[in-house]
């Protein structure tokens, strides 16, 4: 009798193991914007750019999953951050934006707020920060990659 119960005892726990960890794994990935190839050069000293041209200056580019946000934190440092707001990147209208500050973004459906310096969330729903890019400049050309 004993034996039956353990027997049920540990089915059970197979079963509750093999039912709900599937259930938490999928509502992670629900939150995790799609990987968008991204492979972009620009001279962020030129004309075209002009935001960039200076400590703090920020830019809309095309590319990532919604666009991309670039900000430049210091003369040699830039940071490249996807526009898809990661509490709901699959509203379409949930595309970041630079707010009145220019050093924070927003989401116009959420609310959510983000600091371009490091990509945190600081206000809002969203406990998740802004999907970022890697960049490197060489003085010239920044690139952004992923």
């Amino acid at each position: 009798m004993n034996y039956r119960f353990h027997r049920a005892g540990y089915l059970l726990l197979i079963f509750l193991f093999a039912f709900l960890l599937p259930q938490c794994k999928k509502e992670k990935q629900q939150n995790e914007i799609p990987i968008v190839t991204v492979s972009i050069a620009i001279d962020p000293n030129s004309t075209e750019y002009l935001r960039l041209n200076s400590v703090n200056g920020w830019e809309y580019l095309t590319g990532g999953y919604r666009g991309i946000i670039v900000f430049r934190a210091s003369t040699n440092g830039f940071m490249a951050y996807d526009r898809a707001c990661p509490y709901d990147w699959n509203l379409t209208s949930s595309r970041i934006v630079i707010d009145s500050s220019g050093i924070t973004t927003v989401c116009p459906s959420c609310k959510s707020k983000f600091i371009l310096t490091d990509g945190s969330p600081f206000s809002g729903p969203s406990p998740y920060p802004m999907k970022q890019y890697q960049t490197s400049f060489n003085g010239s050309i920044l690139y952004i990659y992923n």
